[in-house]
């Protein structure tokens, strides 16, 4: 195995296991906060459902970029040669979505214990939670993209 091979290989393992870190973490405290609101109020549990599976959303996108980066080295379906230099630019370009995914992650777990605190006293409000979410999910987005985008573009370079 040469050593590019094994750089990309690193950095698709962290961007599918930070991610996924971030997110069972993130997922874990949202469902903490809401579980004594549902058992006051099981009728608040699509409202709390919601806000628990936003933290997860980072986990799914660091498997995105982890089977394309597969993909482009070759590991699922193709050969396997990759460059010390190919294989650095694979791991740097994962590293957006491996630390601004679990990052994000965690932090927007916060913003959902909160939205689950809005939706425990006035669960009319729960769209207002969802959206305050969804802004810190942006970032989480822009960290996908660019991993994305610089994975499927490094074999364009002819390292």
């Amino acid at each position: 195995m040469s050593w590019g091979i094994l750089l990309a290989l690193i950095g698709g393992a962290l961007s599918v296991t930070l991610t996924c870190v971030g997110s069972a973490k993130g997922v874990d405290m949202t469902a903490e906060a809401a579980a004594p609101v549902i058992i006051d109020d099981p009728s608040k549990f699509s409202k709390l459902m919601i806000l628990m599976l936003l933290p997860g959303s980072q986990g799914l996108y660091g498997l995105v970029v982890t089977i394309l980066l597969l993909t482009q080295i070759g590991v699922l379906g193709g050969s396997s040669a990759v460059s010390f230099t190919a294989g650095f630019l694979y791991f740097l370009a994962c590293l957006p979505i491996a630390i601004g995914g679990m990052v994000s992650a965690l932090l927007q777990a916060r913003v959902t214990v909160a939205g689950v605190n809005i939706v425990s006293k006035k669960d009319s409000e729960s769209g207002k939670a969802v959206l305050s979410a969804a802004f810190v999910e942006f970032y989480a987005l822009l960290c996908f993209i660019t991993s994305l985008l610089t994975v499927m573009n490094i074999s364009q370079l002819g390292l």
